[in-house]
C-alpha cells in the first residue's frame, strides 16, 4: 500500500461561523433552515432536506441510534423528496457497528419479475426508446426500501418501525413548504405527470404547478405510512398495498386521452412475496493508511471507486497542480468505468470478479496507462482482473450505457459512534411517473438501469435483464475507518456520476486538504468511459479547462452533478455533518448538541 502525507485539514475555522445554527429547530417552529455544515456532540444527520434531517435528529435526541435515525430520515425524504426516493424504490444501506468495529451492508436493490428475459426492453429485435421504458410499467422493479428498513432495524435498530414512521406520517399529513427545487422538478415532469390522473391530482394540485412557499400535503402517503406502522413493512409485499402495486404495473393507470405509449409490466404478487434483501460483505480497499468500505455488487459503486483509489494511491495527489490532479482523477475514472462495464452485474446471475477488481495488482496493471501529458481515448477497452497484464486491455471496448441521474443520500452518526451511509432511489426524477392509486407514492423505473441491449455487439454484457435479477447500480454509500474507528462517511445521488462524485470528494478531502463541506461543494468533473468528460460550470469557466484540453481532454457541460452529504469525526470527539451549499437548493446538516456536551 502506498502512503503519502495528506495536507492538514483546516476544518474548525471553516465551521465556526455556521455550527450555531446546525441543530434541529424546536418542535412546532416549522421547517428548519437549510445549513450546509454543523458540528457538535450527540450525533449528526446530513441529508438534502431540513425536515428529513430534523426527523433523524429528533430520533437521536430521544435516545435512538444511527439506524433508527436513518430510517426516520429516509421515511421523511419519501415525503419531501418523492421524485428521488420513497417506498416505491430501493437502495443500499452501509452500517458501521461501533461495538464490533465492523462494517455491514444491506442490498435493498429492486428486482426484475420472474418472467424477465434479456429482451425485456426489446421489440422486434430492437431496443425500445429509453423514454418509453422510463415511463412504463415495464421499468418497475419490486421495491426494496421497506424491506431494507426492516432488515436494518431487525439487525441493529433500537426503536420499533411504528415509532420511526410517525414524523414522516405527520409531515405527509400536515404538509411541508414547497421550495424552488421541488417546483422545478415538478415542472420538468409536468408532461409525464399529466398523463396519469393520480399523479396529476397529487403533484399538480388544482391542475397547476405547486407554488413556492405553499404547503404540500400527501394524505394518501400518510395513510400508507400509518398502515405500514400498524402491520409492518410486509404489508407492502402482500395484501391490499401489494395488490394495488401489481395492478398499477400490469395496467398502468394512464389517462385515456393521453397519446403517450405507456407499456405494461409483468410484475406479479408472487414477485412481491418473493422479495428479500441481501446481507453481504462490503467492499474494502486501503487508501493512505485508511480503510474505505462501500457497497459490493449488485452495485458497481464500491468496486469502481475502490479500483480508482487503488490506481491513484501510487501518486502523491497532494503535491500535484490542480490541473494534474484533475487529469489523473479523470483518467482513473475512465479506466475503472471501462472495467465496470465489462465485469459488474448482479452476482446472483453473473460471475463478478469482485475480489480481483479490488486487488492492488490489477489496479497497478491499469494505472500504468495513465500518462501525465496524454489523454486516453474512450471508449477504452477493459482489462482482465483475473489475469492482469501491465498496461494491457482485453477484448473490445464498449460504451457506458445511460443511467438516470436522480436518487438521494443521507448520512447519520450517533453518540455511541455508530454510522450509517444510505443511498436510496426511485431512479429517474419522478421515477416511472406512476403513482399507486390511493397510496400516495411513485413507483420506480429502476429496471431501466439494465442494458436494453448489449452495450456493443459481440461484447459480453453482465447487465442485461433476467428473471429476479437486480440491475447494476452506481450507488456508493461509503464509510472510511482509521484503526477500526470511523473518520468519515459520505455518498451522493446522480446515477453513474455517483461514482465520480464520491471519488472526487474523497480525494479532495483526503489528498487535497479540503474541509469536507468544501470538498462536497467543489465544482465537479465526471468521466465515465465516454468520449468527453462532463464539467460543472465552475470548471467549465475556469482556466483549468484550457490546461486540461492542452493534455487532450475533451469536455461537455453539465449544470449540476450529484448532491453529496457526509459526516466526519473530528479530533476532539465532535461530529461534523456536511451537505451541499447550493446543489438542489442546498442540503441540510444538523447535530444534536451544537454548543457542547449535554
Amino acid at each position: 500500500m502506498h502512503r503519502f502525507a495528506a495536507r492538514p485539514l483546516p476544518l474548525l475555522a471553516l465551521v465556526a461561523a455556521l455550527v450555531s445554527t446546525g441543530a434541529a429547530a424546536p418542535p412546532g417552529t416549522g421547517t428548519p433552515p437549510k445549513v450546509p455544515v454543523a458540528a457538535g456532540y450527540g450525533g449528526a444527520v446530513a441529508s438534502v432536506d431540513p425536515d428529513a434531517s430534523a426527523a433523524g435528529i429528533a430520533v437521536l435526541r430521544s435516545g435512538g441510534n444511527a439506524v433508527d435515525a436513518a430510517v426516520a430520515t429516509a421515511a421523511a425524504l419519501g415525503v419531501t423528496e418523492p421524485y428521488s426516493a420513497g417506498i416505491g424504490g430501493g437502495g443500499y444501506f452501509v452500517y458501521y457497528d461501533a461495538a464490533s468495529r465492523r462494517v455491514h451492508t444491506i442490498d435493498g436493490r429492486e428486482t426484475a419479475p420472474a418472467t424477465a428475459t434479456a429482451e425485456l426492453f426489446q421489440e422486434n429485435g430492437q431496443p425500445i426508446p429509453f423514454a418509453e421504458g422510463q415511463t412504463s410499467g415495464r421499468g418497475v422493479g419490486v421495491p426494496g426500501t421497506p424491506a431494507t428498513w426492516k432488515s436494518a432495524l431487525d439487525a441493529w435498530g433500537s426503536r420499533p418501525l411504528r415509532q420511526l414512521l410517525k414524523p414522516a406520517e405527520k409531515l405527509a399529513r400536515d404538509g411541508f413548504t414547497v421550495d424552488a427545487t421541488f417546483r422545478a422538478q415538478t415542472e420538468a415532469n409536468e408532461a409525464r405527470f399529466r398523463d396519469f390522473p393520480d399523479t396529476r391530482k397529487l403533484f399538480l394540485p388544482g391542475g397547476a404547478l405547486p407554488v413556492v412557499g405553499s404547503t404540500f400535503k400527501n394524505p394518501d402517503l400518510a395513510a400508507t405510512y400509518a398502515e405500514l406502522a400498524r402491520k409492518g413493512t410486509g404489508a407492502l409485499y402482500r395484501g391490499p398495498i401489494a395488490e394495488d402495486i401489481v395492478r398499477a404495473v400490469r395496467k398502468p393507470p394512464v389517462d385515456p386521452a393521453a397519446t403517450r405509449n405507456v407499456r405494461s409490466g409483468d410484475l406479479t404478487a408472487a414477485d412481491l412475496r418473493a422479495y428479500g434483501t441481501k446481507r453481504q460483505d462490503p467492499t474494502r480497499v486501503g487508501y493512505r493508511g485508511l480503510d474505505v468500505y462501500s457497497m459490493a455488487p449488485s452495485s458497481s459503486g464500491g468496486t469502481t471507486v475502490g479500483e480508482a483509489l487503488n490506481m491513484l494511491e501510487g501518486t502523491d495527489l497532494s503535491r500535484l497542480s490542480e490541473a494534474q490532479y484533475l487529469h489523473r482523477f479523470i483518467e482513473a475514472s475512465r479506466i475503472s468505468f471501462a472495467d465496470r462495464g465489462r465485469w459488474v452485474g448482479d452476482p446472483a446471475a453473473e460471475d463478478v470478479p469482485t475480489r480481483e477488481l479490488l486487488s492492488q495488482r490489477f489496479a497497478d496493471s491499469r494505472a500504468c496507462l495513465i500518462e501525465p501529458d496524454r489523454t486516453l481515448t474512450s471508449p477504452l477497452a477493459p482489462g482482465d482482473p483475473r489475469d492482469p497484464a501491465p498496461c494491457a486491455t482485453t477484448g473490445q471496448a464498449a460504451p457506458t450505457t445511460y443511467e438516470g441521474e436522480n436518487t438521494t443520500h443521507l448520512t447519520v452518526a450517533d453518540r455511541w459512534g455508530n454510522v450509517v451511509s444510505y443511498t436510496l432511489t426511485i431512479e429517474s426524477t419522478g421515477g416511472s411517473a406512476i403513482t399507486v392509486p390511493g397510496r400516495g407514492f411513485l413507483l420506480n423505473n429502476e429496471l431501466t438501469d439494465f442494458s436494453f441491449a448489449p452495450a456493443a455487439p459481440g461484447v459480453p454484457d453482465p447487465n442485461l435483464p433476467g428473471p429476479g435479477k437486480r440491475p447494476r447500480s452506481s450507488m456508493a454509500p461509503t464509510i472510511v475507518l482509521e484503526h477500526g474507528r470511523p473518520v468519515l462517511a459520505l455518498g451522493s445521488p446522480g446515477g453513474a456520476t455517483i461514482i465520480t462524485t464520491v471519488l472526487q470528494t474523497l480525494t479532495g478531502h483526503l489528498d487535497r486538504g479540503l474541509p469536507l463541506v468544501d470538498a462536497i461543494a467543489a465544482p465537479r468533473a465526471s468521466q465515465r468511459n465516454q468520449t468527453t468528460t462532463e464539467l460543472e460550470p465552475g470548471l467549465w469557466n475556469s482556466p483549468l479547462r484550457a490546461e486540461l484540453e492542452a493534455l487532450g481532454q475533451g469536455f461537455r457541460q453539465n449544470p449540476e452533478i450529484g448532491a453529496a452529504t457526509g459526516v466526519q469525526r473530528l479530533p476532539d470527539g465532535r461530529w461534523l455533518a456536511a451537505a451541499e451549499t447550493s446543489r438542489r437548493g442546498g442540503g441540510s446538516a444538523m447535530v444534536v448538541h451544537p454548543h457542547g456536551r449535554p
